[in-house]
């Protein structure tokens, strides 16, 4: 790495992982997936308040009322207000008496990156973490009954951004001179000259910037 592209915050290395974790079959949402098996349950934020879970969440399903009723009926969930709904969505703020997944995210010390997602019974959710972390969260889900794959791992280097300065500045720099339009209103040079450095320069700033925008956005399967 350039000294020019070497982020803020020193050398630490932050990782984004992707899980997918298999619920066991008697806790609420589980249950509750497998019974709409074309549904997908978003959950998009939630915490652990007087011995209830308290969240909010979001269905997806043809019959977006239905799958989210199916929330309201089940026994463990104990209050039940739906914000929304359309055809195809629905939206509910509901407490339930389950905890076993906010003990678990409190043992692995790391929360999940909402949304969560449900989808018949299997869970899939993604972390940044450090590697110390990391592999924290791994001896979590071994000693647990949770069953689980690791669908994907990208390392980025730790700041409080993707991009260092010169690549953001480059990357905007390219946008507003159209650079990325289809056709194009700019050419390499033209975005080099704007930025007073060497067309040779400008390609690799924004291949790397490119880079690392995809790796921080485009986690998934491979």
């Amino acid at each position: 790495m350039e000294s020019g592209d070497r982020p803020a915050g020193g050398e630490r290395r932050l990782i984004r992982a992707r899980f997918r974790m298999t619920l066991p079959p008697e806790m609420w949402i589980s249950e509750v997936s497998r019974a709409n098996p074309g549904a997908t349950y978003r959950l998009l934020t939630g915490a652990a308040v007087e011995g209830r879970s308290l969240e909010l969440g979001e269905v997806l399903a043809d019959d977006a009322r239905r799958a989210a009723e199916a929330v309201r009926d089940h026994p463990d969930v104990v209050a039940f207000d739906l914000l929304f709904v359309d055809e195809g969505r629905a939206l509910s703020r509901y407490e339930s008496t389950e905890r076993r997944l906010y003990e678990f995210l409190g043992e692995s010390s790391l929360p999940p990156l909402f949304p969560v997602v449900v989808e018949d019974g299997r869970m899939t959710f993604d972390v940044a973490a450090t590697q110390a972390q990391f592999d924290a969260i791994g001896a979590t889900l071994d000693e647990r009954e949770f069953q689980y794959e690791l669908l994907t791992v990208v390392h980025s280097d730790a700041s409080d951004d993707v991009l260092t300065e010169r690549q953001r500045e480059c990357l905007r720099t390219a946008r507003a001179a159209g650079y990325f339009e289809v056709p194009r209103r700019c050419t390499l040079a033209d975005v080099a000259d704007q930025l007073d450095v060497d067309k040779s320069t400008a390609s690799v700033t924004l291949r790397r910037a490119t880079e690392r925008v995809l790796d921080q956005f485009l986690v998934g399967p491979e």
